[in-house]
């Protein structure tokens, strides 16, 4: 039972099932914004679905508005969540390796091995 708990209450489910609920949110949203667009499409162009369009005999309509609607929702989720996203954080959580500047374990040991070397060549070698 105390394993049941565990698993139950590790961090990882909980987040999991957040990430689930708010996906299942976010993607209606999504599908409601392709479904806008898709008629701001039929009002420039005519009808937005475009099932019923067979040029010579080939049904290429169902195929060409479920092209039209990927488009569509590609470029929702970049310029809605991936361009917001990555802006906000490269502004909030900066990359440490993107600071100039050499990292404080690589200064240290640069200044021993000169400190080393400098010593070498005054001939200021100690025995312990």
């Amino acid at each position: 039972m105390t394993g049941f708990k565990n698993f139950l209450l590790r961090g990882n489910l909980i987040e999991l099932a957040v990430a689930f609920i708010m996906g299942g949110a976010f993607a209606t949203v999504v599908t409601a914004t392709v479904a806008l667009i898709m008629d701001l499409v039929g009002k420039v162009g005519g009808q937005p679905d475009f099932s019923t369009y067979s040029p010579g005999g080939v049904s290429v309509g169902a195929w060409l508005t479920a092209l039209i609607a990927f488009v569509i929702l590609a470029a929702v989720v970049y310029f809605a969540i991936v361009m917001p996203y990555t802006k906000a954080k490269e502004r909030f959580f900066p990359d440490p390796t993107d600071e100039p500047g050499t990292p404080e374990d690589i200064a240290l040991l640069t200044e021993i091995r000169d400190l080393l070397a400098g010593q070498a060549q005054t001939g200021q070698h100690k025995q312990l």
